[in-house]
Protein backbone atom coordinates (compact mmCIF):
# COMPACT_ATOMS: atom_id res chain seq x y z
CA UNK A 1 0.00 0.00 0.00
CA UNK A 2 1.15 3.56 -0.76
CA UNK A 3 2.15 5.73 2.13
CA UNK A 4 -1.35 8.22 2.16
CA UNK A 5 0.87 11.28 4.31
CA UNK A 6 3.58 10.98 0.81
CA UNK A 7 3.55 13.70 -2.02
CA UNK A 8 5.55 14.68 -4.49
CA UNK A 9 6.19 18.25 -6.40
CA UNK A 10 7.21 18.49 -9.70
CA UNK A 11 8.48 21.98 -10.72
CA UNK A 12 7.21 22.81 -14.26
CA UNK A 13 7.57 26.01 -14.85
CA UNK A 14 10.76 26.64 -16.28
CA UNK A 15 12.38 28.49 -19.77
CA UNK A 16 14.95 26.07 -20.80
CA UNK A 17 17.13 28.61 -22.43
CA UNK A 18 19.99 26.74 -23.17
CA UNK A 19 17.78 24.04 -25.44
CA UNK A 20 16.74 27.03 -27.80
CA UNK A 21 15.76 26.45 -30.35
CA UNK A 22 14.21 23.80 -29.58
CA UNK A 23 12.81 25.03 -26.28
CA UNK A 24 10.63 28.48 -26.46
CA UNK A 25 9.16 30.48 -24.08
CA UNK A 26 5.79 29.01 -24.81
CA UNK A 27 6.44 25.58 -24.99
CA UNK A 28 9.46 24.98 -23.08
CA UNK A 29 12.15 22.09 -23.08
CA UNK A 30 9.91 19.74 -20.14
CA UNK A 31 6.94 19.43 -22.86
CA UNK A 32 8.83 17.89 -25.46
CA UNK A 33 9.75 14.48 -26.39
CA UNK A 34 13.40 15.61 -26.50
CA UNK A 35 15.05 11.83 -26.28
CA UNK A 36 12.65 10.45 -28.79
CA UNK A 37 11.18 8.04 -26.70
CA UNK A 38 7.51 8.91 -27.15
CA UNK A 39 6.62 10.44 -23.79
CA UNK A 40 8.02 14.04 -22.70
CA UNK A 41 10.20 14.51 -20.20
CA UNK A 42 7.26 15.56 -17.69
CA UNK A 43 5.27 12.67 -18.76
CA UNK A 44 8.19 10.52 -17.94
CA UNK A 45 8.68 12.46 -14.28
CA UNK A 46 5.00 11.74 -13.90
CA UNK A 47 5.28 8.01 -15.16
CA UNK A 48 8.63 7.94 -12.37
CA UNK A 49 6.92 8.71 -9.15
CA UNK A 50 3.30 7.19 -9.83
CA UNK A 51 4.93 4.03 -9.59
CA UNK A 52 5.26 4.79 -5.58
CA UNK A 53 3.44 8.02 -4.71
CA UNK A 54 -0.13 8.02 -4.92
CA UNK A 55 -1.72 9.62 -7.96
CA UNK A 56 -3.54 12.19 -6.05
CA UNK A 57 -0.76 13.54 -3.79
CA UNK A 58 1.10 14.21 -7.20
CA UNK A 59 1.33 17.99 -8.10
CA UNK A 60 2.88 20.08 -10.58
CA UNK A 61 3.47 23.72 -10.31
CA UNK A 62 4.13 25.48 -13.33
CA UNK A 63 4.10 28.82 -15.05
CA UNK A 64 0.40 29.68 -15.79
CA UNK A 65 0.41 30.02 -19.19
CA UNK A 66 1.65 26.05 -18.93
CA UNK A 67 -1.16 24.91 -17.10
CA UNK A 68 -3.05 24.00 -20.40
CA UNK A 69 -0.31 22.01 -21.69
CA UNK A 70 -0.14 20.29 -18.26
CA UNK A 71 -3.27 19.10 -18.42
CA UNK A 72 -3.13 18.48 -21.99
CA UNK A 73 -0.10 16.14 -21.77
CA UNK A 74 -0.86 14.58 -18.10
CA UNK A 75 -5.06 14.38 -18.53
CA UNK A 76 -4.50 11.52 -15.65
CA UNK A 77 -3.87 14.07 -12.98
CA UNK A 78 -6.87 16.01 -11.31
CA UNK A 79 -6.80 19.52 -12.55
CA UNK A 80 -6.32 20.91 -9.11
CA UNK A 81 -3.06 19.45 -8.23
CA UNK A 82 -1.80 21.60 -11.40
CA UNK A 83 -0.32 24.97 -9.47
CA UNK A 84 -0.20 28.13 -11.38
CA UNK A 85 2.85 30.44 -10.25
CA UNK A 86 1.73 33.72 -11.47
CA UNK A 87 5.08 34.58 -12.34
CA UNK A 88 8.70 33.29 -12.15
CA UNK A 89 10.16 33.89 -9.03
CA UNK A 90 12.75 30.83 -8.82
CA UNK A 91 12.43 27.54 -6.78
CA UNK A 92 12.04 29.31 -3.29
CA UNK A 93 8.35 30.47 -3.79
CA UNK A 94 7.58 27.55 -5.44
CA UNK A 95 8.34 25.04 -2.94
CA UNK A 96 7.04 27.54 -0.20
CA UNK A 97 3.75 27.37 -2.37
CA UNK A 98 3.32 23.83 -2.54
CA UNK A 99 4.72 23.53 1.18
CA UNK A 100 2.02 25.49 2.85
CA UNK A 101 -0.70 24.15 0.54
CA UNK A 102 -0.13 20.98 1.51
CA UNK A 103 0.38 21.75 4.96
CA UNK A 104 -3.33 23.05 5.25
CA UNK A 105 -4.12 19.80 3.74
CA UNK A 106 -2.29 17.33 5.87
CA UNK A 107 0.36 18.74 8.30
CA UNK A 108 1.78 15.28 8.35
CA UNK A 109 2.89 15.75 4.48
CA UNK A 110 6.07 14.05 3.95
CA UNK A 111 7.00 16.03 0.27
CA UNK A 112 9.65 15.19 -2.76
CA UNK A 113 10.52 18.36 -5.12
CA UNK A 114 12.32 17.64 -8.23
CA UNK A 115 12.58 19.17 -11.48
CA UNK A 116 10.74 17.83 -14.99
CA UNK A 117 13.18 17.98 -17.15
CA UNK A 118 15.44 15.40 -15.51
CA UNK A 119 16.21 11.97 -16.83
CA UNK A 120 16.88 9.09 -15.13
CA UNK A 121 17.73 5.74 -16.32
CA UNK A 122 17.65 3.31 -13.28
CA UNK A 123 14.02 4.30 -11.99
CA UNK A 124 13.89 1.14 -10.17
CA UNK A 125 16.96 2.44 -7.74
CA UNK A 126 15.77 6.12 -7.93
CA UNK A 127 12.34 4.68 -6.78
CA UNK A 128 14.50 2.87 -3.84
CA UNK A 129 16.24 6.05 -2.84
CA UNK A 130 13.51 8.04 -2.81
CA UNK A 131 11.70 5.69 -0.63
CA UNK A 132 14.62 5.04 1.58
CA UNK A 133 14.60 9.48 2.04
CA UNK A 134 10.93 9.69 2.86
CA UNK A 135 11.53 7.00 5.76
CA UNK A 136 14.26 9.40 6.98
CA UNK A 137 12.84 12.10 7.04
CA UNK A 138 9.35 10.83 8.55
CA UNK A 139 11.30 10.28 11.63
CA UNK A 140 14.29 13.05 11.74
CA UNK A 141 13.89 16.66 11.63
CA UNK A 142 15.53 16.64 8.58
CA UNK A 143 16.09 18.33 4.80
CA UNK A 144 17.17 15.70 3.03
CA UNK A 145 18.81 16.18 -0.84
CA UNK A 146 19.80 13.78 -3.24
CA UNK A 147 23.53 13.58 -4.71
CA UNK A 148 24.98 12.13 -7.57
CA UNK A 149 27.79 9.90 -7.59
CA UNK A 150 30.39 12.25 -10.04
CA UNK A 151 31.41 10.12 -12.77
CA UNK A 152 33.91 13.54 -14.65
CA UNK A 153 34.60 16.79 -13.32
CA UNK A 154 31.55 18.72 -14.70
CA UNK A 155 31.93 22.07 -14.56
CA UNK A 156 27.62 22.66 -15.13
CA UNK A 157 26.53 21.22 -11.80
CA UNK A 158 26.66 22.23 -8.30
CA UNK A 159 28.56 20.39 -5.58
CA UNK A 160 27.51 19.07 -2.36
CA UNK A 161 30.41 18.42 -0.01
CA UNK A 162 29.73 15.79 2.68
CA UNK A 163 30.81 14.11 6.14
CA UNK A 164 32.29 10.83 6.08
CA UNK A 165 30.50 9.17 8.93
CA UNK A 166 27.15 8.23 7.97
CA UNK A 167 24.45 9.42 10.25
CA UNK A 168 21.93 6.57 8.87
CA UNK A 169 22.10 3.97 6.48
CA UNK A 170 23.56 6.31 3.17
CA UNK A 171 22.42 9.11 4.49
CA UNK A 172 25.32 11.69 5.68
CA UNK A 173 25.22 15.28 7.14
CA UNK A 174 25.91 18.00 4.49
CA UNK A 175 29.10 19.94 4.85
CA UNK A 176 29.28 22.57 1.92
CA UNK A 177 27.48 23.60 -1.08
CA UNK A 178 29.40 24.85 -3.86
CA UNK A 179 28.11 26.64 -7.32
CA UNK A 180 29.37 25.71 -10.25
CA UNK A 181 32.82 25.64 -10.26
CA UNK A 182 35.95 26.22 -12.50
CA UNK A 183 37.41 23.26 -14.34
CA UNK A 184 40.12 23.00 -11.46
CA UNK A 185 37.83 22.83 -8.64
CA UNK A 186 35.77 20.33 -10.30
CA UNK A 187 39.01 18.18 -10.58
CA UNK A 188 39.71 18.87 -6.84
CA UNK A 189 36.33 17.70 -5.97
CA UNK A 190 36.62 14.64 -7.83
CA UNK A 191 39.73 13.75 -6.42
CA UNK A 192 38.97 14.15 -2.65
CA UNK A 193 36.10 11.62 -3.11
CA UNK A 194 33.49 14.05 -0.42
CA UNK A 195 32.21 15.76 -3.73
CA UNK A 196 28.87 14.67 -5.29
CA UNK A 197 26.59 16.31 -7.50
CA UNK A 198 23.65 18.86 -6.63
CA UNK A 199 20.88 16.92 -8.40
CA UNK A 200 18.17 19.52 -6.98
CA UNK A 201 16.15 16.78 -5.84
CA UNK A 202 14.98 16.74 -2.01
CA UNK A 203 13.10 15.40 0.43
CA UNK A 204 11.58 16.62 3.91
CA UNK A 205 8.24 16.73 5.87
CA UNK A 206 6.85 20.37 4.80
CA UNK A 207 6.36 20.96 8.54
CA UNK A 208 9.66 21.53 8.42
CA UNK A 209 10.56 23.27 5.12
CA UNK A 210 8.62 25.70 6.47
CA UNK A 211 10.14 26.21 10.22
CA UNK A 212 13.09 26.91 7.94
CA UNK A 213 11.63 29.03 5.85
CA UNK A 214 10.45 31.30 8.72
CA UNK A 215 13.75 31.38 10.12
CA UNK A 216 15.88 31.78 6.96
CA UNK A 217 13.43 33.58 4.93
CA UNK A 218 10.68 35.33 7.01
CA UNK A 219 9.59 37.66 4.71
CA UNK A 220 8.46 34.81 2.08
CA UNK A 221 7.55 32.74 5.34
CA UNK A 222 5.08 35.86 6.30
CA UNK A 223 3.25 36.76 3.12
CA UNK A 224 2.75 33.11 2.59
CA UNK A 225 1.62 32.59 5.78
CA UNK A 226 -1.14 35.57 5.68
CA UNK A 227 -3.04 34.22 2.91
CA UNK A 228 -2.36 30.15 4.15
CA UNK A 229 -6.33 30.18 5.12
CA UNK A 230 -7.09 30.85 1.11
CA UNK A 231 -5.41 27.58 -0.01
CA UNK A 232 -7.34 24.61 -1.07
CA UNK A 233 -10.29 27.25 -1.82
CA UNK A 234 -11.77 28.92 -4.17
CA UNK A 235 -9.87 31.89 -3.83
CA UNK A 236 -6.42 30.13 -3.73
CA UNK A 237 -5.65 31.49 -6.85
CA UNK A 238 -6.37 35.46 -5.90
CA UNK A 239 -4.47 34.68 -2.80
CA UNK A 240 -1.22 33.60 -4.93
CA UNK A 241 -1.80 36.29 -7.54
CA UNK A 242 -1.19 39.05 -4.24
CA UNK A 243 1.63 37.10 -2.86
CA UNK A 244 4.52 36.58 -5.54
CA UNK A 245 4.72 39.81 -6.51
CA UNK A 246 5.94 40.21 -2.85
CA UNK A 247 8.26 37.34 -3.14
CA UNK A 248 12.37 37.81 -3.61
CA UNK A 249 14.05 35.84 -6.73
CA UNK A 250 15.74 33.12 -5.00
CA UNK A 251 16.59 29.65 -4.99
CA UNK A 252 15.38 27.19 -2.79
CA UNK A 253 19.15 26.01 -2.55
CA UNK A 254 20.66 29.70 -1.81
CA UNK A 255 17.87 30.87 0.11
CA UNK A 256 17.47 27.55 2.72
CA UNK A 257 19.73 24.68 2.16
CA UNK A 258 23.41 26.29 1.98
CA UNK A 259 22.52 28.26 5.45
CA UNK A 260 20.16 25.45 7.69
CA UNK A 261 22.35 23.12 10.09
CA UNK A 262 19.43 19.95 9.14
CA UNK A 263 21.31 19.27 6.13
CA UNK A 264 21.72 15.89 5.05
CA UNK A 265 22.35 14.08 1.42
CA UNK A 266 22.43 10.51 0.18
CA UNK A 267 24.58 9.84 -1.98
CA UNK A 268 23.03 8.09 -5.34
CA UNK A 269 23.47 6.23 -8.39
CA UNK A 270 20.21 5.87 -10.76
CA UNK A 271 21.85 6.97 -14.36
CA UNK A 272 20.66 10.75 -13.94
CA UNK A 273 21.06 13.36 -15.70
CA UNK A 274 19.29 17.26 -15.57
CA UNK A 275 19.29 17.67 -19.06
CA UNK A 276 20.74 21.15 -19.19
CA UNK A 277 22.56 21.17 -22.40
CA UNK A 278 22.68 19.88 -25.53
CA UNK A 279 25.98 17.71 -25.25
CA UNK A 280 23.60 15.79 -22.10
CA UNK A 281 21.19 15.24 -24.57
CA UNK A 282 24.24 14.19 -27.13
CA UNK A 283 25.34 11.03 -23.79
CA UNK A 284 22.23 10.20 -23.52
CA UNK A 285 20.85 9.05 -26.80
CA UNK A 286 22.21 6.39 -29.66
CA UNK A 287 25.27 6.96 -31.92
CA UNK A 288 26.06 5.96 -35.15
CA UNK A 289 29.35 4.45 -35.70
CA UNK A 290 31.04 8.03 -36.28
CA UNK A 291 29.72 9.13 -33.03
CA UNK A 292 27.06 11.33 -34.53
CA UNK A 293 23.64 11.21 -32.59
CA UNK A 294 20.72 12.19 -34.65
CA UNK A 295 17.13 12.65 -33.71
CA UNK A 296 15.31 13.01 -36.98
CA UNK A 297 14.43 10.44 -39.23
CA UNK A 298 15.72 12.63 -42.76
CA UNK A 299 18.97 12.93 -41.91
CA UNK A 300 22.28 11.97 -43.76
CA UNK A 301 25.43 12.59 -42.82
CA UNK A 302 28.63 12.43 -44.90
CA UNK A 303 32.25 12.58 -43.53
CA UNK A 304 31.16 14.37 -39.98
CA UNK A 305 31.87 13.19 -36.99
CA UNK A 306 30.77 13.92 -33.00
CA UNK A 307 27.67 15.85 -33.99
CA UNK A 308 24.50 16.24 -32.08
CA UNK A 309 21.37 16.81 -34.78
CA UNK A 310 17.91 17.43 -34.22
CA UNK A 311 15.20 18.04 -36.91
CA UNK A 312 11.88 17.68 -38.22
CA UNK A 313 11.23 14.55 -40.22
CA UNK A 314 9.71 16.72 -42.98
CA UNK A 315 12.55 18.65 -43.90
CA UNK A 316 15.86 16.66 -45.28
CA UNK A 317 18.91 17.84 -43.54
CA UNK A 318 22.47 16.69 -44.89
CA UNK A 319 25.70 17.13 -43.08
CA UNK A 320 29.04 16.96 -44.61
CA UNK A 321 32.37 18.00 -42.92
CA UNK A 322 31.38 18.91 -39.64
CA UNK A 323 33.03 18.00 -35.88
CA UNK A 324 31.64 18.22 -32.47
CA UNK A 325 28.54 20.98 -33.49
CA UNK A 326 25.31 21.25 -32.42
CA UNK A 327 22.57 21.68 -35.36
CA UNK A 328 19.50 22.63 -34.73
CA UNK A 329 16.61 23.17 -37.27
CA UNK A 330 13.20 24.03 -36.47
CA UNK A 331 10.53 25.70 -38.56
CA UNK A 332 11.67 28.64 -38.38
CA UNK A 333 15.65 28.37 -36.77
CA UNK A 334 18.74 26.94 -37.88
CA UNK A 335 21.33 26.47 -34.95
CA UNK A 336 24.93 25.38 -35.48
CA UNK A 337 27.03 25.99 -33.00
CA UNK A 338 30.35 24.55 -31.88
CA UNK A 339 29.46 21.69 -28.84
CA UNK A 340 32.25 23.74 -26.60
CA UNK A 341 30.36 27.07 -26.98
CA UNK A 342 26.94 25.50 -26.11
CA UNK A 343 26.74 27.10 -22.35
CA UNK A 344 26.44 30.26 -24.69
CA UNK A 345 23.34 29.62 -26.27
CA UNK A 346 21.64 31.37 -23.49
CA UNK A 347 24.04 34.58 -24.12
CA UNK A 348 22.80 34.25 -27.87
CA UNK A 349 19.44 34.43 -27.18
CA UNK A 350 19.55 37.39 -24.96
CA UNK A 351 20.93 38.81 -28.24
CA UNK A 352 18.73 37.88 -30.09
CA UNK A 353 16.10 39.38 -27.82
CA UNK A 354 17.87 42.35 -28.17
CA UNK A 355 17.85 42.78 -31.88
CA UNK A 356 14.43 40.19 -33.00
CA UNK A 357 12.27 41.06 -30.03
CA UNK A 358 10.82 37.60 -28.82
CA UNK A 359 9.49 36.58 -32.37
CA UNK A 360 12.23 33.86 -32.00
CA UNK A 361 12.53 33.13 -28.38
Amino acid sequence: MMNKNNYVAIMAGGIGSRFWPMSRLDYPKQFLDILNTGRTLIQSTYDRFAKFIPAENIYIVTFEQYKDIVAQQLPELRRENILAEPSRKNTAACVAYVSYKLHELNPEANLICAPADHIILDTEAFRNICEHALEFTDHIKALVTLGIKPTSPNTGYGYIQYEQQAVSDNVYKVKTFTEKPDKDLANTFLLSGDFLWNAGIFVWQVKNILASFEKFLPEMYEVFDAEKIHFNTEWEQQAIERIYPQCINTSIDYGVMEKADNVYVIPSSFGWSDLGTWTSIYDNIYKDYLDNAVAGSNVMIIDATRNIVHADNQKLVLLQGLDDFIVVDTKDVLLICKKDKEQTIKEYVAEIKRNKGDKYI
